[in-house]
């Protein structure tokens, strides 16, 4: 590949797009702290970065994009672990399966209401 078909970096140094970060880059861009990364990937098995020798993780964009939502859910939505588990787990049956995400959606949706109710009492 000559360099003038290699895509171009960006001007501030960082990586393309579509490039593979390290488990420092990710935490930097999201957040979330390394040993909660390492954490998640044992609890959401849908979170499995690339691994290299020595254990050295990439993280692809679909992986960042994975943790940003799952942070979202956990610290700003108030989600369980277990909450979030069981959503990924419905939503990644669901794909091939319109009737198993609407079931999914109604299921969370008569979760919701029941909370609600019981914080009103």
């Amino acid at each position: 590949m000559s360099r003038r078909d290699r895509p171009e970096r960006p001007s501030d140094g960082g990586k393309t797009d579509g490039a593979l970060r390290t488990i420092g880059e990710v935490s930097r861009e999201t957040g979330v702290a390394p040993h909660v990364l390492r954490y998640w990937e044992g609890r959401f098995p849908q979170l499995r970065p690339v691994q290299r020798a020595g254990n050295r993780r990439y993280y692809r964009p679909d992986d960042i994009a994975l943790i940003r939502r799952i942070d979202q859910l956990l610290n700003r939505q108030g989600y369980t672990m277990r909450g979030v588990q069981q959503l990924l787990e419905a939503e990644s049956r669901g794909k091939d399966d319109p009737a198993a995400m609407l079931r999914a959606i109604r299921d969370s949706l008569a979760e919701g209401l029941a909370w609600d109710d019981r914080a009103e009492r």
